[in-house]
């Protein structure tokens, strides 16, 4: 920290209430987000939000964040709050962390954390040493060696999200708003966030926590409040629930298996990969059958999500085969491994999944144009009665088909990706990067429980994840990667969360 934050964060008492919402209500045409919800942060507390997707955390974010007017009354450090813009939030000490990255991709990452805020002299000339010197305090307080000249589309996602956090912190943040903020980080890169955290509960900071990562929330937090539906359920001390009790709280009923894999028929090979080799992956062979959840397990930088875009061909294959029912798949041709029976649904689904832009309905059927259209035109009818059918066949919870697919919950999106690949007659091999990556525990079961019915359907399925339950859960066989490579192979069953560890520790 800068001696200037120092001094203003120990002022502050731990204990005191530093954030106080009372009968808060935020409607939007056609939809009530939040009734009446309360809300309370005190210094040098961890106090976690949760909720399923669509419960009002993302709305109440906002609210405290400036972004939403509201009904209501806000209190900041016990007097009443005028918040109508984020400047204003920021101005009183209120920092965020987005869940989606909101950097801009050609500025260095010095000219991101003070964006707006840049040091300059009187003639209004950047002061560029005392603006990089500045930097590399807030980079090495989130362990991110990296120079303040590097451009932010150089970094990964996870090093993109600590720089998010170091911008938040140059704000001189007394309470501090983390969505989501180790979706995208390793082991070791959680460990120095919550090792951060600490230190900023010790200065007197309050932190709001939002993750649907529930060993985090009990590793973390002090308290949690869970919201459903737009409406406040309960705030409690973390030390006083356990995971049966919280998932209760979150979803309004019990789910006793979050990965209730069923076995199905296992049919004839539908892809075979034979010595494929990118920039990224080296060596890679394996095979995927008919009715087979394949998963392929592996730290941060393991070549997962590379091998991903290396099936679907838009990354470069250098050498080695892909064969699908027999036929070998053109190189580098998405639109190729699209005819061959490929469908993607990718780690990033704001950046590589959806068109923000675009419909519910137009999303779903973009990969489906030429099949619903005759002689140039799309028959409007066909279109309309098959998205329905997808819409409700997989429970896309939507107002309208017309609404923005920016709109939904991520679980309500990541099911629109899924629903346009259906939509495909011919798809074959479905390749699903972090399938729940940013959704609540309600929404995985629903997407577990999709995944079960298209493998029962013969559908082969490719799953790359970072979550060890979902992989030793769902999947009938194991990839393991590291630095690019396969280390090992395990069966369903055989293999223990210890093993596949190891395995992703292990270089070959």
């Amino acid at each position: 920290m800068t001696e200037n934050t120092k001094v203003q964060n120990t002022t502050l008492n731990n204990g005191n209430t530093l954030l106080r919402l009372e009968k808060i209500h935020k409607k939007f045409p056609g939809v009530h987000a939040l009734k009446g919800v309360e809300f309370e942060l005190k210094a040098g507390e961890v106090h976690a939000l949760l909720g399923e997707n669509g419960a009002g955390k993302s709305t109440l974010i906002k609210i405290i964040a400036g972004v939403y007017d509201y009904e209501g009354v806000y209190y900041l450090n016990g007097e009443k709050a005028s918040i109508y813009s984020p400047i204003d939030a920021m101005k009183q000490g209120v920092g965020v962390i987005y869940q989606e990255l909101n950097l801009v991709q050609d500025l260095s990452i010095a000219e991101n954390i003070f964006f707006g805020r840049l040091p300059h002299n009187s003639w209004g000339g950047v002061k560029w040493n005392e603006l990089y010197s500045k930097t590399r305090e807030y980079l090495l307080q989130v362990g991110l060696k990296l120079s303040p000249k590097t451009k932010i589309r150089m970094l990964s996602i996870a090093q993109q999200q600590l720089v998010e956090i170091a911008k938040a912190l140059s704000l001189n943040a007394k309470i501090l708003i983390m969505d989501e903020p180790t979706s995208a980080l390793c082991s070791e890169e959680i460990d120095k966030l919550f090792t951060l955290i600490e230190k900023l509960k010790e200065q007197g900071a309050g932190i709001i926590y939002v993750s649907h990562k529930l060993d985090e929330i009990f590793r973390i937090s002090d308290k949690v409040t869970v919201l459903r539906d737009g409406s406040y359920i309960s705030t409690q001390k973390t030390e006083n629930l356990n995971e049966k009790k919280l998932i209760t709280m979150m979803v309004g009923r019990e789910l006793n298996d979050l990965t209730p894999k069923t076995k199905a028929e296992i049919g004839s090979t539908v892809c075979e990969v034979k010595n494929l080799t990118t920039h990224d992956v080296k060596d890679i062979s394996f095979y995927v059958r008919e009715g087979e959840i394949v998963g392929f397990a592996g730290l941060m930088g393991a070549g997962r999500t590379e091998l991903a875009y290396a099936l679907l061909g838009a990354d470069e294959r250098l050498s080695g085969e892909i064969i699908i029912e027999g036929k070998n798949l053109p190189s580098n041709s998405p639109v190729k491994a699209k005819k061959y029976g490929i469908g993607l649904i990718p780690e990033n689904r704001k950046k590589d999944g959806i068109f923000s832009d675009l419909s519910v309905k137009e999303n779903i059927t973009i990969a489906s144009i030429d099949e619903l259209s005759s002689k140039g035109r799309i028959d409007g009818g066909k279109e309309l009665n098959q998205v329905k059918n997808m819409v409700d066949k997989l429970s896309i919870r939507t107002p309208s088909l017309k609404q923005l697919i920016n709109k939904l919950s991520g679980g309500n999106q990541q099911k629109v990706i899924v629903a346009r690949w259906l939509l495909k007659n011919n798809l074959k091999l479905l390749i699903i990067d972090e399938p729940t990556r940013g959704i609540d525990v309600g929404a995985k079961a629903e997407i577990y429980s999709i995944m079960n019915e298209l493998a029962h359907q013969g559908l082969a399925i490719v799953m790359m994840s970072s979550e060890m339950p979902e992989i030793m859960g769902m999947c009938d066989r194991i990839y393991v990667m590291a630095a690019g490579r396969i280390t090992n192979e395990f069966q369903s069953g055989d293999a223990t969360q210890e093993d596949v560890l190891a395995s992703c520790l292990h270089t070959v």
